[in-house]
Order: structure tokens, then sequence, then C-alpha cells
């Protein structure tokens, strides 16, 4: 199963998923996507991705292989995440034959109702959800 984490920012949540992904799916391809050098680093920091890379055009070419995209919800949102997220990735992400799995958050001027705040339970349910579709596959 080729699973793809898509993560801005300074990459906190992303090295989350990944840590959690690689718990619950020991055996998938694991690639981690930063939209800027600072999240993959952090990624890279997990010491559990099959493949890194950062950027807009690893996002799109990413996209195009992906089973499972998984990250926060502004990813399949133009210029979210202060603009990290250009109209191109965002396409990619919601125009990709992969199923998406969007971690809620109540940033940068984007409330979701019924969302609290750094929820771990929100976390928890993303992660039995990947479990799930990692067993049917």
């Amino acid at each position: 199963m080729n699973i793809l984490i898509i993560d801005g920012q300074g990459g906190r949540l992303g090295r989350k998923l990944l840590e959690s992904i690689r718990k619950i799916c020991p055996e998938a391809n694991i690639t981690a996507v930063g939209t800027n050098s600072i999240a993959t680093q952090n990624m890279l920091n997990a010491g559990c991705a099959d493949q890194l890379a950062t950027g807009e055009n690893a996002v799109i070419v990413a996209c195009r292989t992906a089973q499972i995209i998984v990250g926060p919800f502004g990813i399949a949102t133009a210029d979210a995440m202060m603009g990290e997220i250009s109209p191109a990735m965002a396409n990619a992400v919601a125009s990709s034959p992969a199923y998406r799995v969007l971690i809620p958050m109540n940033l940068c001027n984007t409330y979701v109702a019924g969302v609290t705040k750094g929820s771990a339970a929100i976390l928890e349910d993303a992660m039995a959800h990947i479990r799930q579709l990692a067993e049917k596959e």
C-alpha cells in the first residue's frame, strides 16, 4: 500500500502521522512530502519514511501514485497553511484517485465545526480508519 503524508509549516503533524501510521501499517510504503524544508526535516527526523521530498512538484508527482493521502485538511485547499499550499498542490490532492484522510484543524482563518483544537481523538480516529483501509488490501 502506498501512503502519502503531506505537511507544511513545522511538520509536527506530519511527523506524528508518520510515526503513527508506521506502527499500524508496518509494511506500507510511506512517502512524506513537506511543503517546505523544515517540515520535511521534521518528518525525516521520525526516521520511518521510505521516501521524503519537498515542494510543489513533489506533492503533484506523489499524488499520482498514492493510494491513501494523509495530512491536515488544508492540503486540499488552495492558499492554505499561510500560502504554502499552492492551487496546483491542492488540485493534485483533490483530483488524485487516492483515498484521502484529512485531519481537521481550526487554523489559518478556517473553522471546521465540531473540531476542538488539538484533539488527540481526531488522530486516533484517523489511525483507526487508515488501519481499516490497509486491512482491506
